[in-house]
């Protein structure tokens, strides 16, 4: 765990509008900690690959820029404050490039690493979509995975509320400090999910809504998750977005199809065009997913709750139909011991981008691979073998 001291720095950093993920992330690193970075010149602060614009938000602040976050986190139980160092913070989450380096959860933090789905879709669904939605994430539910998604209005809110009436568990990601809910007509549905849930945000506390926190919360969903679920989508739907960030982060992305004459259904078909799995039952998704979830559950992440002994027996009625299909050798076959770029790895295989992201994920989760940094990827000598 974190020093208050270095968490406080932390927290001031992560204030300065011109910090994000990347830089913070090399604030740490250069200087072994943001507490020491608090002392450095502007000119270390070039050096260790910070921009001039952020350097000068961050000396603009006052001193006390963070206070309101300490103030949150100290007046209840249920506030925290997640790093990558901490244990609860989402280990699938930690592996994308673009990972948060400050998470605030408000509920049951030990929640962020179950195995979870995200299911997105639109804020307008049809009575068909709200139905999809529903149904989908009460079978999820009780069969012990957590329902992710962002608490909006539509399909969100039916996914959310769905899991929680199976007695399951959800988690809503935000784009705004924790303590506003929005939107507000969500209230009553935000205050069960902090019962029964989590709700979590890269965004410090007062910071409002806005636009443009969307997409970053987005990649928040997918990136805690196995898979996203889209279940109905514009063409210019916000939901491609977290769709994108799926696949660019090697996570599955499935996609409910629908009549050719609704609207909403030519974002799904869009999405399978590209790629993305047509399904049209809860169990299509659970079976494609069960050698991640199979991996994930014997690395004991799992929290002790009815919903984390459901998905150990989920996964033991899946384990006699889960085969690794050829490809996974395909790509161990093709790297070495010795880092090897990810491109030269798609070129050796022959595989779409997409496919090598998803097995070098499911091969590091089963330590045959590891993540070298800058887009590398090695073999190891040891792990359970395919």
């Amino acid at each position: 765990m974190l020093t208050d001291t270095e968490l406080r720095a932390r927290l001031h950093f992560w204030r300065a509008k011109g910090i994000g993920p990347g830089s913070l992330r090399r604030i740490v690193e250069y200087f072994g900690g943001a507490a020491a970075a608090l002392q450095v010149s502007d000119t270390a602060l070039l050096e260790a690959g910070l921009k001039k614009e952020g350097i000068a938000a961050y000396r603009a602040q006052p001193r006390d820029a963070a206070v309101p976050d300490w103030r949150w986190v100290e007046a209840s139980d249920q506030h925290h404050i997640l790093v990558p160092e901490d244990s609860r913070y989402p280990a699938l989450l930690k592996r994308i490039r673009t990972a948060p380096p400050v998470l605030f959860a408000l509920g049951n933090a030990g929640l962020l690493n179950d195995p979870q789905i995200g299911m997105v879709g639109s804020r307008n669904p049809t009575q068909g979509g709200k139905e999809n939605a529903r149904a989908f994430a009460a079978h999820f539910a009780t069969n012990g995975l957590t329902v992710t998604s962002g608490l909006a209005v539509g399909i969100d809110a039916h996914s959310h509320e769905a899991a929680l009436d199976a007695g399951g568990n959800t988690i809503a990601v935000v784009g705004n400090g924790l303590d506003i809910i929005y939107p507000l007509r969500n209230r009553k549905l935000a205050e069960r999910i902090v019962a029964q849930g989590c709700i979590v945000s890269e965004f410090p506390i007062g910071i409002p809504a806005h636009p443009q926190h969307f997409p970053r919360r987005n990649r928040i969903i997918s990136g805690m998750s196995f898979g996203v679920l889209i279940v109905e989508a514009a063409l210019q739907s916000g939901t491609l977005v977290t769709a994108r960030h799926a696949m660019e982060q090697g996570r599955e992305v499935f996609a409910i199809p629908g009549s050719i004459h609704n609207p909403l259904a030519r974002g799904c078909h869009h999405l399978i065009r590209q790629g993305a799995k047509l399904v049209e039952t809860a169990t299509d998704i659970l079976e494609e997913i069960a050698p991640q979830l199979n991996v994930w559950l014997q690395q004991d992440k799992v929290s002790s709750t009815p919903q984390g002994q459901a998905a150990l027996n989920l996964s033991a009625q899946l384990s006699d139909t889960t085969t690794f299909d050829p490809e996974y050798l395909q790509v161990l076959d093709a790297l070495g011991y010795e880092p090897l770029p990810i491109d030269q790895i798609i070129l050796n295989t022959g595989l779409t981008a997409d496919a090598v992201s998803s097995i070098l994920l499911m091969l590091e989760l089963h330590n045959l691979v590891a993540a070298c940094g800058g887009g590398h990827y090695m073999r190891l000598g040891s792990g359970t073998g395919i």
